[in-house]
C-alpha cells in the first residue's frame, strides 16, 4: 500500500507531524509500536510543563513562543481544554547559569518575570522553602500541558483529515532507494514519497537501518505523586516548579483535581535497552528516596508517597534535539534526541516536519538542532 509520507512513532512528534501533513493534503499513515497515547514511552504522566523564559538558552524562546500559538490553536480546533496556567516557579543560586538563563532570555524577549527573594517566595506559596542564597524567577503566564490530552487531540485531527493511524505495529524493516521509501512491519509492506522518524527511544535503532548513527542514549527517569495539603498544593495555590539544587535539578507540578504533587529528577538516570522491561518504580530504593529528599527540604508539608511511573528520556550529548532531514536522504526528515524537555515543543516540531517534508526546509530556525554538529 503506498502513501504520501510515513511517519513511525506517532507519539508527541510523530502524532503532530501527521496531523500537519494530512491537514495540508498529504496522504499520511502513522505507525507506532503501541496505542498512542501509551505508556511505554516519554508522553505519558498527565503533565507536562511549558515554561517560555528557557534555562537551557535564548535560543528556544522563539520555537516555544511558536510551539504556544500551535496549541492554541489546537484547543480552539478540537475544543479541548489542554493548557492550565499554573505558572511556573524556577529555583536555583541566583549566580547559576541556570537562573541567568531565565533572567536574561525574559529580558531578551519581554517576557513576564518576577524575580523574587526566598522570603517572598516562602510569603506568596507557603508550602515552597527556599535556601537563603536562592532566587524565585516566577513566570505567570506558564503552566502545565495534559499530555495525553494533547495526543489525542492531534489523533483525532490527524484521522479528521484522512490519516491512517495503524497501532501495535512494531518496524522490522527500512529501506530508502532514491524517492521510494520501504517500511515493513511484522504483518505488512509499506512504501511512500517520504519518511519522518519521531520513535522516541526506538529512533536510534531505526536510523541504524538508514547508515545514519546518532549519539541518542535512552535512559529510565521516575516520578511519582505524594499526598499533599490541598490548601498548599492545588493548582490555585501553588505554581508548577522547577529548582537547580546541589543534588540535581527537580522538577514538579501542583496537585490537580487531587492527584497529588507531583515531583520528577530531570537529570541523571540509568542507560537502557528500550527493547527490555524497564525497571518498574521502586525498583531501586534512591526511586523513592530522593524525591522524598527533595520534598523534605524544599516542599516540606508534602506527605507521603501515593505512587509512582517510571518513563525515558533519549538523550543528546549537548541535550540539545535533533530536527533535520537525513544527510543523504533529502525526503526523510527526523526528530529525536528531545532530552526530557522536547514535550513543551511538539507542536511546533509537527509543523517543522511537515515543512521540511513539503518543503525541503522550515520557516523556524532550526539550525541549533541540526544533525551535523554530531
Amino acid at each position: 500500500m503506498h502513501f504520501d509520507v510515513i511517519v513511525i512513532g506517532a507519539g508527541s512528534m510523530g502524532m503532530a507531524a501527521g496531523a500537519f501533513l494530512s491537514k495540508r493534503g498529504k496522504r499520511t499513515l502513522l505507525l507506532d509500536s503501541y496505542d498512542p497515547p501509551h505508556h511505554k514511552g516519554s508522553h505519558h504522566g498527565d503533565t507536562r510543563m511549558i515554561r517560555y523564559a528557557y534555562a537551557e538558552g535564548e535560543e528556544y524562546v522563539p520555537f516555544v513562543l511558536k510551539a504556544r500559538e500551535l496549541w492554541r490553536d489546537l484547543e480552539k480546533e478540537t475544543d479541548r481544554e489542554l493548557f492550565l496556567q499554573t505558572g511556573v516557579l524556577n529555583a536555583g543560586i541566583r549566580q547559576s547559569q541556570f537562573v541567568q538563563n531565565i533572567i536574561s532570555s525574559s529580558k531578551t524577549y519581554s517576557l513576564p518575570l518576577e524575580v523574587m527573594s526566598p522570603q517572598e517566595v516562602n510569603a506568596r506559596w507557603p508550602g515552597v522553602t527556599l535556601p537563603e542564597n536562592y532566587i524565585g524567577c516566577y513566570e505567570p503566564t506558564s503552566g502545565v500541558l495534559k499530555c495525553e490530552d494533547c495526543i489525542e487531540a492531534y489523533r483525532e485531527l490527524a484521522e479528521k483529515y484522512g490519516a491512517e493511524v495503524l497501532t501495535n505495529q512494531k518496524v522490522i524493516e527500512l529501506s530508502v532507494h532514491g524517492k521510494k521509501v520501504t517500511v515493513k512491519t511484522e504483518g505488512q509492506t509499506f512504501t511512500s514519497d517520504a519518511l519522518v522518524v519521531s520513535a522516541g527511544a526506538w529512533s536510534g535503532s531505526l536510523l541504524a537501518k538508514l547508515k545514519l548513527n546518532l549519539p541518542l542514549s535512552p535512559v529510565r527517569k521516575t516520578f511519582a505523586w505524594f499526598d499533599a495539603p490541598q490548601d498548599l498544593y492545588n493548582d490555585s495555590s501553588c505554581p508548577s516548579f522547577a529548582v537547580e539544587t546541589t543534588q540535581g535539578l527537580y522538577y514538579g507540578f501542583p496537585s490537580i483535581n487531587g492527584s497529588g504533587l507531583k515531583v520528577g529528577r530531570h537529570d541523571g538516570g540509568e542507560r537502557i535497552d528500550p527493547d527490555e522491561p524497564v525497571a518498574p518504580f521502586g525498583e531501586h530504593e534512591e526511586d523513592q528516596s530522593d524525591l522524598a529528599e527533595f520534598l523534605s527540604g524544599y516542599m516540606p508539608q508534602g506527605g507521603p508517597l501515593k505512587y509512582g511511573k517510571t518513563c525515558m528520556y533519549t538523550m543528546t550529548p549537548d541535550e540539545k534535539f535533533i530536527i533535520d532531514l537525513h544527510p543523504e536522504h533529502s525526503n526523510v526528515a527526523i526528530a529525536a534526541g528531545f532530552s526530557g524537555h522536547g514535550f513543551k515543543f511538539s507542536s511546533v516540531v509537527g509543523e517543522v516536519l511537515s515543512e521540511l517534508i513539503l518543503a525541503g526546509k522550515s520557516e523556524q530556525d532550526i539550525s541549533t538542532f541540526s544533525i551535523r554538529r554530531f
